[in-house]
């Protein structure tokens, strides 16, 4: 019995001190509650969130990282300065870093296998532009992604990995596939991962979906099969709608 997971991803918002404030009332909301939560602000808010949600179960994660470890990189954070803030968990691959940031496959590859050889938990982001899905090619973009994002990673390093699925189409746009088409997709995704792997990683396998979900649709999305949390944009920057997304089976 996978456990759903839902994740906040704040993208560019939330100053330190708005954070902190965010996540002191997110923890108090979330007293009692079983459910996996992550929230990963910008870098310069982690100091201040990490401290804000010390004792609870709440992640901090990354938004991003670099793909070396230390070095002449102007501007990048390494997975090393990330461990010493406290933080353990790192999304990559996301959308916004493919297409703003030209970030590849394979150079996306080389970040998750740095993070997991810092003992780094991954959420990596997959998913089809409007014009792919439209064309019929979305079992091979997300074969592609998927195969070229994992490559060289071992089964044993799977249960370190956290799969979102992130229709680029719905992201930002108020649009969402239907709770059935994200369930076809996350099906495909599970079955590639029983192919590449074996049935029983495939079946561990936590597969978020992302794309505009907020509080009307979490439930419909989370009673499908293959749909095992949510990795929440522009509703993870209020409690008040984040909240009935993590506690959507109340």
């Amino acid at each position: 019995m996978r456990k759903h997971y839902i994740a906040g991803n704040w993208k560019m918002n939330m100053t330190p001190s708005e954070g902190a404030a965010f996540a002191k009332e997110l923890v108090s909301a979330l007293k009692g509650s079983t459910t996996k939560v992550m929230i990963a602000p910008p870098f310069v808010t982690i100091p201040a969130v990490v401290e804000a949600v010390k004792g609870s179960s709440i992640i901090v994660a990354a938004q991003n990282m670099s793909d070396n470890l230390n070095g002449a990189f102007t501007g990048e954070v390494s997975a090393l300065m990330l461990k010493d803030l406290g933080v353990n968990t790192v999304i990559l691959g996301h959308s916004e870093r493919r297409s703003l940031y030209g970030e590849t496959d394979q150079f996306i590859n080389k970040k998750v296998l740095l993070a997991l050889s810092q003992e780094m938990d991954v959420d990596l982001c997959i998913g089809e532009t409007l014009s792919e899905r439209e064309g019929g090619k979305l079992e091979e973009v997300l074969t592609r992604q998927v195969t070229e994002g994992l490559k060289g990673v071992s089964e044993q390093q799977m249960k370190r990995i956290t799969l979102a699925y992130e229709p680029v189409w719905a992201i930002g746009t108020g649009k969402t596939a239907t709770p059935e088409d994200a369930d076809a997709a996350h099906a495909f995704i599970r079955s590639l991962i029983a192919k590449l792997y074996t049935k029983g990683v495939a079946e561990e396998l936590i597969i978020q979906y992302g794309g505009s979900v907020k509080a009307s649709n979490a439930k419909a999305l989370m009673s499908k099969e293959h749909i095992d949390g949510a990795l929440v944009g522009g509703a993870s920057l209020s409690v008040e709608q984040f909240l009935p997304i993590v506690n959507f089976d109340k």
